[in-house]
């Protein structure tokens, strides 16, 4: 008994480092300087406690909930236990509260939408949603998905919609009353017309009243239960193509309370996003009211997949940092070979190598999210931007995000193989990211698609070049910044004028690089980090530049110099 008492003594207290009850907000010094630069003092001021809040949320009770529901994923229940046919999705109480948190407590998909929001008085800049998004995926991917679907169609509906449409049904995405507000869906993706949306099927016909039913089978629906959906569907007297499928509005409930006329036929067995209900529909005659122009369908949900596809930019950049952070905090408390794991040259060689994608995409988060709030203020130029940062953030950092997680998971060591922990969660929802909203192949092509539609490479060379000449970096750095983003934007132009199948990817990511370098080294300038700035040149050599594989991968010296100097005359106070 006294040899077991003093092998328990000498064991270690916690012999694996588990970060769980951290505040993710306050632990994270870059977020909240990139706050400072690019929010208004007043509204930094008036969300820290807001934002210090759901950090908290997010390193520890958010975390449990997302953990519990992704082990008790949502059942199909069709008839109550008395036989009558009642088809409900069956949550966790879990995922209920995680719903509760993100939708009412927060507003995450009402905010864009009201005139105060957590007590601000006025419309929210798109950042704040999006910063709170970035913290609240730290914890529970899944949920934000019909989150940012409620956002976009509440966005859609307020574009497209007729006024009697907006004034009918707008202010239930406008609530935050838990019991009322409404959630929202789209039902897109069918078994021949995936990214395809020319070949949509689903039939759209007017009864004798004049009203709208739609009939098919949708292949992909998440949040199937949803209290609206937009729908694409083609008219019975429309052309075949893309210039015969329209937009729809589809109600769960039919204005009696009844239930409307499609049924959930099954859910989903996914890979990840466990805890939340994807399922396949098929529409028996539906009640739906008709969105905008009738064969303009593909357009209007174009502003809803867009706006969606930034939201899983976001998703992969806030999954990466969980990632990074967990992999830094692990690293700095394990101990091997009488050393710490952070002070051994190959693993501080393997944490650069997740800093930098995670960090690539945190910026792009706050450019396209700026991009969008210009857009919406019309700003001449600036939606020629969005529509060009958003496939690429949606692109490269949702790719990024899948190699990011499994790598991280490595640091853990064995433990991170294991379900207990965050980290198989992680990995398992990434891989999502590069499929929802067109898979990797088809937003390339997108990026493409805006430089020849757009104008958008001009606007993206012109935003990204005013960064530039801003920066405070050492001349040499600033030269092969702009020497790459030269040779970038010539790559595009190339694909946009020859061979885009062929290029898009290859020029999407070198779009990507060159930005994310070049606003990360004018982020380190205006925040004093030259850390950020080490960043930025690191993408541009380890991302951009050829460099042969045998050789030591060394910063030119020249790219350093006069560096610190300039950062320490243009920091903030």
């Amino acid at each position: 008994m006294q040899a077991t008492a003093s092998h328990l003594a000498d064991a270690p207290a916690h012999p694996v480092p588990d970060r769980h009850g951290q505040n993710l907000f306050s632990t994270d010094a870059e977020l909240q300087r990139l706050l400072a630069l690019y929010l208004p003092q007043d509204l930094v001021r008036h969300m820290q406690p807001h934002f210090e809040r759901l950090g908290a949320l997010a390193g520890g009770p958010l975390d449990d909930l997302a953990h519990t529901a992704d082990h008790n994923p949502p059942t199909l229940q069709l008839r109550t236990r008395t036989g009558i046919d009642a088809q409900k999705v069956v949550k966790h109480p879990a995922y209920v509260e995680m719903e509760r948190l993100a939708l009412s407590e927060f507003g995450l998909a009402a905010m864009s939408h009201r005139e105060e929001t957590l007590g601000w008085k006025g419309r929210m800049p798109p950042l704040v949603k999006y910063a709170l998004t970035y913290l609240f995926v730290q914890a529970e991917f899944g949920l934000c998905c019909p989150v940012s679907m409620t956002d976009s169609l509440a966005r859609t509906l307020k574009r497209f919609g007729s006024p009697e449409l907006v004034a009918r049904f707008l202010p239930r995405f406008q609530s935050l009353d838990f019991d009322t507000l409404a959630q929202g869906a789209m039902f897109m993706t069918e078994q021949a017309a995936g990214s395809d949306i020319a070949a949509t099927v689903t039939r759209a016909r007017q009864d004798e009243a004049g009203q709208w039913r739609l009939e098919g089978d949708k292949w992909f629906c998440s949040n199937p239960d949803a209290d609206f959906a937009m729908v694409l569907a083609r008219a019975d007297d429309a052309p075949a193509g893309m210039k015969g499928v329209s937009l729809f509005l589809l109600p769960r409930r039919l204005d009696d309370g009844g239930d409307n006329h499609y049924r959930i036929l099954r859910l989903k067995d996914k890979l990840g996003t466990r805890s939340m209900a994807s399922g396949e529909i098929r529409l028996e005659g539906a009640v739906a009211y008709l969105v905008g122009e009738a064969g303009r369908g593909f357009q209007q949900m174009a502003d809803m997949v867009n706006n969606s596809r930034l939201s899983n930019g976001v998703r992969a950049a806030g999954l990466m940092r969980r990632a990074v952070a967990e992999a830094e905090y692990v690293a700095a408390e394990r101990r091997a070979f009488g050393r710490r794991l952070a002070d051994m040259p190959l693993m501080q060689k393997q944490l650069h190598k997740l800093r930098l994608p995670a960090e690539q995409a945190r910026t792009m988060v706050f450019q396209t999210a700026q991009a969008l709030a210009r857009s919406d203020a019309g700003e001449p130029g600036a939606y020629a931007l969005l529509r060009i940062l958003t496939p690429l953030i949606k692109f490269r950092a949702c790719r990024d995000a899948r190699k990011v997680t499994g790598d991280a998971m490595e640091v853990r060591g064995g433990c991170g193989y294991i379900e207990e922990w965050a980290d198989p969660r992680l990995v398992r929802d990434a891989h999502l990211g590069s499929i929802w909203e067109g898979t990797s192949n088809i937003v390339a092509l997108d990026v493409i698609r805006a430089i020849k539609r757009e104008e958008s490479l001009p606007a993206l060379q012109a935003h990204f070049g005013a960064l530039l000449e801003q920066a405070a970096i050492a001349p040499a750095f600033a030269a092969a910044l702009r020497d790459a983003l030269a040779r970038a934007s010539l790559l595009a132009q190339t694909a946009a004028r020859d061979g885009g199948d062929l290029l898009a990817r290859q020029a999407a990511s070198a779009l990507y690089h060159c930005s994310s370098a070049i606003a990360m080294a004018w982020e380190g300038g205006r925040t004093g980090s030259a850390e950020r700035i080490e960043w930025a040149q690191l993408v541009l050599l380890h991302r951009v530049l050829p460099r042969d594989p045998l050789l030591p991968p060394e910063l030119p010296a020249a790219w350093a110099a006069h560096a610190s100097a300039s950062i320490a005359e243009t920091a903030p106070a």
